[in-house]
């Protein structure tokens, strides 16, 4: 099964999630496509960018509770966004929760349409954006990263945009995207590389600092009884036994 389409146009690779039936949520496997496919990008010099986009009304709706990604891997995927000596530029206009804001914020630059919607559910499961930390808090201004992080609330593209999670929120996205994609095309393979390398290398320090720690602290709290309890309640369509 395909979970990663592949296009290209004029040294633009468009990557695809293309997982209907969870919503693109993060299995195992969607995570591994995508591993796979941003090697073939980082690898192919035809490529100046990519693009990472999603089908159906959803980009990501965050770890998929079912098959989940070994934490390992989930960090190993973000890194390699950010570590990639080729910008990548997030589409969105459609739902991002949870563990998808921590691809989300992995990327360089992102644009978000009047569709989009966000929200960093963890608290609401007994669990904590732990390992998506290492690209969202470098990212986001501090006081709203204390709410989101703390109440799950939703929130939208202007919202997003205003809290720095995006570069900007458009009523057309590919329309904004065109002078992004357009002066990338225009900017030396050397160039890009060398000014990326710039504006990540505080990012690529919290990962090999911080990431051990944040993996443990995400797997103990998958393996509490309130999280059971949380995650069990999200797919029986219930609320939790602690919510008043």
């Amino acid at each position: 099964m395909t979970l990663i389409v592949r296009t290209g146009d004029r040294g633009i690779a468009t990557l695809t999630l293309d997982s209907p039936a969870n919503r693109n949520a993060l299995s195992a496997a969607l995570v591994g496509a995508l591993r796979q496919a941003l090697a073939a990008c980082a690898a192919d010099d035809t490529v100046r960018a990519v693009l990472l986009t999603h089908t159906g009304t959803t980009f990501c709706a965050g770890a998929d509770l079912t098959a989940p990604p070994d934490p390992e891997a989930f960090v190993g995927l973000m890194r390699e966004i950010v570590a990639l000596p080729k910008p990548v530029v997030a589409r969105v206009d459609g739902h991002v929760r949870a563990g998808g804001l921590g691809l989300l914020a992995a990327c360089d630059i992102a644009v978000a349409g009047e569709a989009s919607s966000f929200a960093l559910t963890e608290s609401r499961l007994g669990l904590a954006p732990a390992v998506i930390s290492l690209t969202l808090l470098p990212r986001l201004d501090r006081t709203a990263a204390h709410r989101y992080y703390l109440t799950g609330e939703r929130f939208d593209a202007v919202e997003a945009a205003r809290i720095a999670l995006v570069t900007e929120a458009a009523e057309d996205v590919d329309e904004a995207l065109e002078p992004v994609l357009d002066g990338l095309r225009r900017a030396s393979p050397q160039g890009l590389a060398a000014s990326k390398e710039l504006v990540t290398a505080t990012v690529l320090r919290s990962f090999d600092q911080y990431a051990e720690d944040l993996i443990a602290r995400s797997a103990a709290l998958f393996a509490s009884d309130e999280a059971r309890e949380g995650m069990t309640a999200f797919l029986e369509r219930r609320d939790p036994a602690w919510v008043r």
